[in-house]
C-alpha cells in the first residue's frame, strides 16, 4: 500500500477530523446513549512489517481470509505481534525527526457494523479514544481521514460515507510517526487501538462543545454555574437545566451562547467531599449531561487555595497500565486503582505523562481526587543523542519551529477534552521536554483559554542555549526529587514565591521509599509547599504466566531481548503490577494519615490531635481506638468517638496512662473511619500513631550463672569449649564461631559471619558501585590476636581483627569480647572503628545460618511490615509472630528485604537474641548472594538454611534510584561504635 506520508510531516497532524471538543457521550431525549461502542472481539487484524507490505485491505472486495481476529481495544505486542519493549529515555528508533524507520510495523484492522434506517438519517461520527501512534481510516472503501496524538481522542464525521445496512470500517495503525518523538514516556511502548471506538448518532443540529465555569462569592455564600456554548452544528434551540440530585434548581434558554444559574449556599466540591450538581444541556433531539463540581482554585501569598482554603496534595503519578493488557485499562481497572488510593489516604493524581482515558477525569471528579492533567508530550530522548546534553539538545522539540503546531495541538487537546472536570486543578504542559518558544506559546494559550486553573510545567528549569526563557505563564514552582536541603533553601530565600510542588518525589522503586517522613515534615511546615506526587503508582510489567515452581512471572525491560531498554526501572510503583500493595504504599498511607498526634504531657495523659484534613471536621469522619501494651501484653484499651477539630486545627484528649510503666510500654492510637464514603467503608483503618511510655535506656546484658562448667581446649585453629550439653568451636582465624552444638544438635549449619553487605535494593543502584569499589561485597576477616580463658566455668574470648577486601586496606578495625557460659549463652561486646575515607556501610552485624526447620519467628520491635531506620511509618512496636517465609517481601527483582528495625529481642526457631540497645534483624530462606544474583523473584532458590542477620545498624533505603542521595542521618557512617548482643539457643 502506498500511503501519503502524513506520518512524517509534523505540520499535517490531522486530516478529516473534527475540531476538539470536551468529552461527553450524547444522549437521546430519554437519556439513553446515542452511541454504539464498536469495541469487541470481532475485529479482523493483519500485522505487517511496514506500510508497503500492507495490501489494500480497505477495499470492499479485499480477500480477508489471511486476517485473524483481534479484540479492540488491545495492544498488539500483548497479543504476540511485534516485540515488547520498555525504554525510559532513549528513543526506540534512530533520531532523525520528523522521519521514522521505513520498517515501521503496521496493524490493519477491519470492523463490520450495521446501521439501521433510522440511524442512517442522523449525523454519524467515529470517535477514537486512543490509538498509538497514528492511523488512517476508511469506510466502505472511501478515505475518511488521518490522525495522531496517541492518548487524545480523534473524531471523524462519517456521514455520507456510511449506508443503511452493513458497513466496513478499515483502520491502518502505524507503530511510529513524527509524533512519536513527542511520546517518549517512561513506559512499555505499546501499539494499536488501545482505547474504545464509538459510533455516535447525532441530530443535524446539536451542541458540539461547551464550557462550564463556577465562580463563587464567598462573602455572600453564593455561586454561579455559567455555561458557554462554544460550537454548535446548525442553529439548535438550546435550553439548560441545573439539578441538585433530584431537585431542579433552575432552567433557562441559552441566549447569545450563554446560560447562568445562581446557586445559594452552594455545596462546594473538594476531594474530601466530592459533591457535584447535574447540568443538562438540551436540544430538541439530544441531551448532554455534565456533572458540575462548584469549586475555585487560587493562589494567595504563595499558597494554593481551593475554595479559599489551603490544601495539601498527597498524590501519586499514574499511568494507564496493566500487566495483562498493556496500555488498555478498563473502568473496572481504574476503579480498582482509585479504591486502593482512597484506602491509602491519597487525594491527588498526576496523569503521567499524557491524558489518561477520557472518562478517567470523570471518575476523579466523582470520587474525589485532585488532578494534574498532563498533555501527551515527553521528548527527553533528545538529550541522549550523540553529542547531546541537557543544556544543548534536551529542548530540541520545544525550540524547533516545525514542531510548534504539534506541541500546541497536544496541549489544546488535553485542555479542551477535560476542561469541564472539576477534579482538574492544574494543567500540565507535559513532562521532561526542556523549555523553549513552542512551550511558552502553548502555556500562554492555556492561561488565555482557561484562567480558572493553575498551569504547571517542571522542565522550565532547563535554560536552552541562546534562549531567554519566559516562565510568567506558569503558576507553581515545580520540581522533581528536590532534596530536603533544596526545599529548605527555597523557602529561606527572601521575597515572593510561587507555591512549591514536587510533581515527582520519593521514588518508590523496590524496597522503598525510605525518606517519606522527612518530606512530610516540610510539607506541613511550609504553607507554600502544596504537596507532592509519589513516583509512581504501579510497577510496569508484562505478565508471562507461571514458572515451573508455580510463581507468577512478571517481566520488565530486557526480558524480551529488546534494545534499547532500561531494565527494571519501570518497576517503581507503590503497588505491584497486579495491584497488590507494596510495603511503600503502607508507608505513604500512614505518612499522610488524616490525624497526627502529639503526646503533650506524659504524666497527665494529655494528647493533642491535629486534624490534617483540609475540609472535614474530625467529628464527622474519625473515631479512635487506643491500646496500651507492655512487652506485647495488653494493659488497657478503649474507644474515643467524640472528637471536635475543624480542618487544620487541633483538639486535646486525656487518657489515664500507667504511672510507672515497665520496659517497652507503648500507647497506640488507631484512627478509623466513622462515616461511609463512596469508595471506603465505616471502620476502615486510616492510620495510627504510637508513643513510648517507658524510658529509652540501655539494657545490661548478663549471662546466667548456672550451668555445668565449660572445659576449654585449644588447637592452632580453634578454641573448643564443651560440657555434657554444649560443644562450641571458635575460629581463631575467623574471629567468630565455626560450630555450635547443644544437646547433640547442630544450632547452626555454617560458621557465624561478620556481615557488612546487603543485597542491593533498587534504591542502592548508585551507592552500590561505591560499596563494591570498597569491597564490602567480598570482605574477609583478618585476626591479629585471639585469646581465651576460663573462669568459674565461663569462657571469655578476646579478639582483635579487621575487615577488608582483596587488594584494599581495612575499612573496619574491631575489638570483640565473647563470653560463653555452661548453658551455651553467648554474649558479645564489639568496639569498632571505621576508616571514614570509605563510603558508609550497608550494615554491620552477625549472620547466622540455622537449620531449615527453624521456621517460627517472634520479635519485639517494629512490625508487622518490613522496617528500616528511615522506613517505619507503617510499622509500630509490638510483639509479632510470623514464619520465615512470611517475613520475605517478594519484590519482582530480588533485593534486600524483610528487615525489622528497633528490635529489643527476637527468637528464630531455637535462636534467641537481645541487645543492650535496639537492633535490626531479618530471617530469610535466601542468601544475600542469591538475592543479588537473580533477576526475578520466580528464579530464587532457597538456601536450605534459615539466614538470620542481627545488625548493630543497617543504613536506610532512601529513594536514590531516581531521587536524592540517602540523608546523612540514615547512613551507617559512624567513625566509632559499640555494640552488645546476647544469644541463646534452646
Amino acid at each position: 500500500m502506498i500511503l501519503e506520508k502524513f506520518y512524517e510531516n509534523p505540520e499535517i497532524l490531522h486530516v478529516g477530523t473534527e475540531e476538539n471538543r470536551c468529552y461527553y457521550v450524547p444522549l437521546d431525549v430519554q437519556e439513553k446513549e446515542n452511541a454504539r461502542n464498536l469495541s469487541g472481539i470481532d475485529w479482523k487484524f493483519g500485522y505487517y512489517p511496514n506500510a508497503e507490505s500492507v495490501p489494500e485491505f480497505y477495499k470492499k472486495d479485499f480477500d480477508e481470509e489471511a486476517f485473524g481476529r483481534l479484540e479492540v481495544p488491545s495492544c498488539w505486542q500483548m497479543l504476540g505481534f511485534d516485540q515488547k519493549q520498555y525504554t525510559n529515555i532513549r528513543y526506540p528508533f534512530p533520531f532523525d525527526p520528523p522521519f521514522v524507520p521505513d520498517e515501521n510495523p503496521c496493524g490493519a484492522y477491519i470492523k463490520y457494523f450495521d446501521i439501521s434506517a433510522a440511524e442512517a438519517k442522523k449525523e454519524q461520527y467515529l470517535y477514537f479514544e486512543g490509538v498509538d501512534s497514528c492511523f488512517y481510516v476508511w469506510i466502505n472503501g472511501k478515505f475518511v481521514g488521518y490522525s495522531q496524538v496517541s492518548h487524545s481522542p480523534s473524531e471523524f464525521n462519517v456521514t455520507g460515507k456510511t449506508k443503511t445496512g452493513m458497513n466496513k470500517l478499515a483502520v491502518l495503525v502505524l507503530k511510529w510517526c513524527d509524533g512519536s518523538y513527542l511520546e517518549d514516556q517512561d513506559k512499555f511502548r505499546m501499539s494499536g487501538i488501545f482505547r474504545d471506538v464509538h459510533l455516535l448518532f447525532r441530530p443535524a443540529e446539536h451542541v458540539r462543545d461547551y464550557t462550564v465555569a463556577t465562580p463563587v462569592d464567598f462573602e455572600k455564600n453564593r455561586a454561579e454555574v455559567e455555561v458557554r456554548i462554544n460550537e454548535a452544528a446548525g442553529n439548535p434551540r438550546i435550553t439548560c437545566e441545573l439539578w441538585d440530585k433530584d431537585n431542579l434548581l433552575g432552567e433557562c434558554a441559552v441566549e447569545d451562547g450563554k446560560a447562568s444559574f445562581p446557586v445559594e449556599a452552594p455545596v462546594l466540591w473538594n476531594a474530601e467531599e466530592p459533591y457535584q450538581y447535574i447540568l443538562k444541556i438540551k436540544t430538541p433531539e439530544e441531551i448532554l449531561i455534565q456533572r458540575v463540581g462548584i469549586r475555585t482554585v487560587d493562589i494567595k501569598d504563595g499558597v494554593v487555595l481551593i475554595n479559599n482554603r489551603p490544601v495539601k496534595f498527597k498524590g501519586v503519578n499514574r499511568h494507564d497500565s496493566s500487566p495483562y493488557t498493556g496500555a488498555v485499562v478498563s473502568r473496572m481497572d481504574a476503579m480498582f486503582d482509585l479504591r486502593i488510593m482512597k484506602e491509602a489516604n491519597i487525594n491527588a493524581i498526576r496523569t503521567s505523562h499524557y491524558p489518561n482515558a477520557p472518562w478517567f477525569p470523570e471518575l476523579c471528579s466523582e470520587y474525589g481526587f485532585y488532578m494534574i492533567a498532563e498533555a501527551d508530550i515527553e521528548s527527553h530522548g533528545a538529550a541522549t543523542i550523540y553529542g547531546g546534553s541537557t543544556e544543548g539538545t534536551f529542548s530540541y522539540f520545544v525550540q524547533d519551529p516545525s514542531y510548534k503546531m504539534a506541541i500546541l495541538d497536544r496541549v489544546q487537546r488535553s485542555v479542551i477534552r477535560d476542561k469541564n472536570q472539576c477534579g482538574v486543578i492544574f494543567w500540565s504542559l507535559g513532562n521532561e521536554s526542556g523549555f523553549g518558544t513552542n512551550m511558552e506559546e502553548a502555556g500562554r494559550w492555556v492561561k488565555n483559554y482557561d484562567p480558572t486553573r493553575l498551569l504547571h510545567y517542571e522542565s522550565v528549569h532547563f535554560q536552552p542555549e541562546g534562549h531567554e526563557k519566559d516562565e510568567s505563564m506558569l503558576d507553581v514552582e515545580s520540581h522533581m526529587y528536590a532534596s530536603t536541603q533544596q526545599i529548605d533553601a527555597y523557602f529561606a530565600e527572601p521575597g515572593e514565591k510561587k507555591p512549591f510542588v514536587q510533581c515527582e518525589f520519593i521514588h518508590a522503586m523496590g524496597n522503598g521509599p525510605g525518606d517519606i517522613e522527612d518530606y512530610m515534615q516540610q510539607i506541613y511546615r511550609y504553607d507554600g509547599f502544596c504537596g507532592g506526587f509519589v513516583w509512581e503508582w504501579c510497577d510496569h510489567a508484562t505478565y508471562e504466566g507461571r514458572a515451573e515452581n508455580g510463581k507468577e512471572m512478571f517481566h520488565y525491560g530486557g526480558d524480551a531481548g529488546e534494545f534499547p531498554h532500561d531494565g527494571n526501572f519501570c518497576m517503581d510503583g507503590l503497588v505491584f503490577p497486579d495491584r497488590r500493595p507494596h510495603e511503600g504504599l503502607y508507608e505513604w498511607k500512614n505518612a499522610i494519615r488524616p490525624v497526627r498526634a502529639e503526646l503533650l504531657d506524659r504524666k497527665k495523659g494529655v494528647i493533642r490531635l491535629y486534624n490534617k484534613l483540609d475540609f472535614r471536621n474530625l467529628k464527622d469522619y474519625i473515631y479512635i481506638h487506643y491500646e496500651i501494651k507492655e512487652e506485647g501484653i495488653l494493659l488497657e484499651e478503649g474507644m474515643i468517638e467524640d472528637l471536635e477539630a475543624a480542618p487544620h486545627s487541633f483538639t486535646d484528649i486525656t487518657l489515664k496512662l500507667p504511672g510507672k510503666p515497665k520496659d517497652h510500654c507503648y500507647l497506640k492510637l488507631t484512627y478509623y473511619q466513622k462515616a461511609k464514603d463512596k469508595l471506603t467503608q465505616i471502620g476502615h483503618e486510616l492510620g495510627f500513631d504510637q508513643f513510648a511510655l517507658s524510658e529509652d535506656k540501655d539494657v545490661r546484658l548478663t549471662l546466667q550463672k548456672n550451668g555445668e562448667p565449660l572445659i576449654l581446649t585449644e588447637t592452632p585453629e580453634v578454641f573448643r569449649m564443651e560440657n555434657s550439653s554444649v560443644c562450641y568451636e571458635f575460629g581463631k582465624k575467623q574471629g567468630s564461631f565455626l560450630k555450635l552444638k547443644k544437646n547433640g544438635k547442630a544450632c547452626i549449619t555454617a560458621p557465624i559471619e561478620w556481615n557488612v553487605y546487603r543485597a542491593p535494593t533498587d534504591n542502592d543502584r548508585n551507592i552500590v558501585h561505591s560499596w563494591k569499589e570498597a569491597g564490602y561485597d567480598r570482605s574477609v576477616v583478618k585476626v591479629y590476636g585471639c585469646e581465651a580463658r576460663v573462669k568459674q566455668g565461663t569462657v571469655a574470648i578476646t579478639c582483635d581483627f579487621s575487615i577488608a577486601a582483596v587488594y584494599i586496606q581495612p575499612f573496619l578495625r574491631l575489638h570483640a569480647v565473647w563470653s560463653i557460659n555452661g548453658e551455651g549463652e553467648i554474649k558479645v561486646a564489639v568496639d569498632g572503628k571505621r576508616d571514614t575515607s570509605f563510603p558508609f556501610l550497608p550494615r554491620f552485624g552477625l549472620k547466622f545460618q540455622l537449620p531449615q526447620e527453624e521456621q517460627e519467628v517472634t520479635y519485639l520491635g517494629y512490625g508487622p511490615h518490613e522496617s528500616y531506620c528511615d522506613k517505619h511509618q507503617a510499622s509500630y512496636v509490638d510483639v509479632f509472630h510470623a514464619t520465615v517465609p512470611q517475613l520475605h517481601v517478594d519484590y519482582v527483582r530480588p533485593q534486600e528485604n524483610g528487615s525489622h528495625y528497633n528490635c529489643s529481642s527476637i527468637q528464630v526457631g531455637g535462636l534467641q537474641a537481645s541487645g543492650s540497645r535496639p537492633f535490626s534483624f531479618s530471617a530469610s530462606e535466601y542468601t544475600i548472594q542469591e538475592l543479588e544474583a537473580k533477576h526475578h523473584n520466580y528464579e530464587l532458590e532457597p538456601s536450605g538454611s534459615v539466614i538470620v542477620c542481627t545488625d548493630y545498624k543497617q543504613s536506610g533505603v532512601g529513594s536514590n534510584s531516581c531521587g536524592p542521595e540517602l540523608l546523612p542521618q540514615y547512613r551507617l557512617d559512624e567513625d566509632q561504635f559499640h555494640w552488645e548482643m546476647l544469644y541463646r539457643f534452646e
